[in-house]
This record gives structure tokens, sequence and C-alpha cells, in this order.
């Protein structure tokens, strides 16, 4: 048997080197010149006015919620079938995190699901939608709802740099969006987040949270005009961040291309590949299929050398942490029936013709077996 087939591989490529040597030989490493540069490409690349570099995907989503003014006592809607991160950064911005059941096509959270929550409380200031797997969320109706309750739309596009709905990229469809520079996603800083936003006023707060509450609108540098931390993004990783972002595209259109071959050879097996809606265009963070006998398949790939993942295998609200968290809805049977039978598969910028090959090879031998 050939080579192992990871789910993952990051790509940094050979011009990072010499960006990052510059930074390290101007002696600059930290916040500065360089992190302006990034937010300010990154922005006009999501179609926004503002973006605010952080440390990673979660700080800065608790950010983005300090910057719209939740506070204690509020409550967030936002979808229990995600990373845990999603719900974590509303308690930690001091909310509670209110779970709505998913859409069972898209996995996204469902507006219905999420408008029911809202007419049954009175503490809802926010939704937070997730952007799963590289999917948009349904941002249309999910912003009526908001636009009518008067709350503000926060997006978790952590997976999604790049996708769009109706040709307007994520992270322009909301008050503000997250994206996290984890190594394993659309592109990398090695670990660092972004806010985008077209407020003026939640950048600000944004960019003076992520600065021990600095005052970044005047000219004294130490007025600490609130309660902040450090959660500043590095020269070096803002380096990173540029070069990658040029990448993005080609990155994108890889990832794309290895998504039609799969839903191409997988056309005639039992199991459930992507929907798509129309007018969103997915960028596959991951290429998520759906199958009754998950464990078992993902057992067969691993033997054959494949690797897979299970994102994600329990709903946040039955995570240990949220036990105690009486925030979801009696049943949320859409997410729980997803997290036992999702299975990802390596759909990677640097995949291989062969290697999804022998992906698509695997699955159909599994099944012949049965």
């Amino acid at each position: 048997m050939t080579g192992d087939i990871s789910i993952a591989d990051p790509d940094l490529g050979e011009g990072v080197y010499d960006r990052v040597h510059a930074i390290l030989e101007s002696g600059q490493l930290a916040d500065g010149p360089e992190v302006r540069r990034f937010e300010s490409e990154f922005a006009r690349y999501c179609g926004a006015e503002h973006s605010v570099a952080t440390t990673n995907g979660t700080t800065a989503l608790v950010t983005a919620l300090e910057a719209l003014g939740v506070e204690a006592g509020d409550a967030v809607v936002t979808s229990t079938f995600s990373f845990v991160a999603s719900a974590n950064a509303i308690r930690l911005a001091g909310a509670t995190p209110v779970f709505a059941d998913i859409d069972p096509e898209t996995y996204t959270i469902d507006p219905d699901a999420a408008e029911a929550v809202v007419r049954e409380r009175e503490d809802v200031v926010g939704i937070l939608p997730v952007h799963l797997y590289g999917l948009p969320a349904a941002m249309g109706p999910l912003c009526d709802i908001a636009d009518a309750h008067d709350l503000f739309v926060l997006e978790d596009a952590c997976q999604a740099h790049g996708a769009a709905i109706d040709g307007e990229r994520v992270g322009s469809l909301g008050d503000a969006a997250c994206f996290s520079f984890y190594p394993t996603k659309n592109m990398t800083t090695g670990e660092g987040g972004m806010i985008t936003t077209d407020s003026e006023d939640v950048a600000n707060a944004a960019a003076s949270y992520v600065n021990h509450g600095r005052d970044v609108t005047g000219t004294r540098g130490y007025d600490h005009v609130s309660l902040g931390g450090n959660h500043r993004m590095t020269s070096l990783a803002a380096a990173i961040g540029r070069a990658q972002l040029e990448r993005l595209p080609d990155f994108t259109e890889a990832r794309r291309a290895n998504a039609a071959y799969y839903n191409d050879g997988l056309a005639n097996v039992p199991v459930e590949t992507p929907t798509v809606p129309d007018g969103m265009t997915h960028v596959y963070h991951q290429y998520t299929v759906a199958a009754d006998d998950r464990d078992d398949l993902a057992a067969w790939l691993e033997e054959r050398g494949i690797g897979t993942g299970v994102y994600y295998p329990t709903p946040i609200h039955r995570q240990p942490a949220y036990e105690t968290v009486s925030t979801a809805a009696a049943t949320l049977p859409n997410a729980e029936r997803a997290a036992d039978r999702v299975l990802s598969l390596p759909v990677h910028p640097n995949l291989e013709p062969a290697e999804r090959e022998r992906v698509v090879e695997a699955i159909t031998d599994y099944f012949d077996s049965q």
C-alpha cells in the first residue's frame, strides 16, 4: 500500500519564509504595521469595512461579543453542533449560550429553530450562527429574525474563509464575524484570529479590548478606558497570514475540485454527500459525509491508511462542561443524529488525484463488502 492519506496537510509555501525573515530582521515582532496591513487586506477580501486581528479564533469571538455589548444576564442563540469554542466564547463574555437545532441537510443552525428560541425568551440579545465545514449558514432568514427582534448577528466564520452567499463573502453578512487561522484551517497564521465588521464603533471597541482596553481613538497610548486583555496578533503571525491570504483563492479552488470529485465518485454509494443550497459557495474546510455505520466505515478507511475525522462526536449541550448549563431544548434531534453519522474525508489542497481516487475506491469497496 502507498503512504497514508492525512485528513489535513497545512501548506505554508516557500514565500512565507522571506516574509517572516523580514519581520525578524526588522525587530518589530509584536503588534505593529504588518498586523495593520494584514487587517486591511483581510477586510478588503471579505468585503468588510474593518478588521481587527487577534491571537486566535476563540479570542476573536470573545472580543467581538464584548465589542457588541454583551453583558451578564444576556443570552445568545447558537448552534449546538459546532466546536465547543462557539459556546465557550459566549460564556467567557459573561452571557449564556442558548442552543437551537440544526438543519439536518446543511448541519448549520435552523432559522426556524433559532426563531422559536428567540420567541420563548426575553433575554436573547443576539444570534451566533456557525458556518460549519465551510458552508455559510442561512444568513438571510437569520438576519431577518434579528432585525425583527432587534438582535445582533455575529458570524462564526472560523471554518469558512472565502465562503459566500450570492457572491457576498462571509465576514460581511452580519454585524460582525470571526475567523480562525489555526494550522488546519483554509488559511493559517500558525495560530490567530480576525474580526470583521462594517461598524467603526464595533471595530474600535474590539481593537481596544484586545489591547488592555486602551483608547484607540485618541493620541494618548496609555489611556485605558475599559477592561481588556492582551489578545494582540504578532507581526510574525501577520506576515504568515498575508502570504496565506494571497494563496487562499488557489487553496479554495483545490478544495472545491476535490469535493466535486468526491461528489461524482460517491454518487452511487449509500453515504450522504454535502448539501449546498442554491446561491451558496462552499469552501470545504471539511468534506463531510453521513452514514449510519459511520464508525465501521472510519475503521475500514483507517486500516487502509486513509485519515478521517468526526466533527463533532458530541453536541455541545451534551458536553460535560455544559451539564449544568440548561440552555438547550429538551431534545435537539437533528444535531444528535448528525453527531452519530458524520465523517469527514481528506479534502485539503495538497491531496493528489491518486489519493482522492484511493478514498473513493476504499469507500466503494467497503459497501461492496457488506
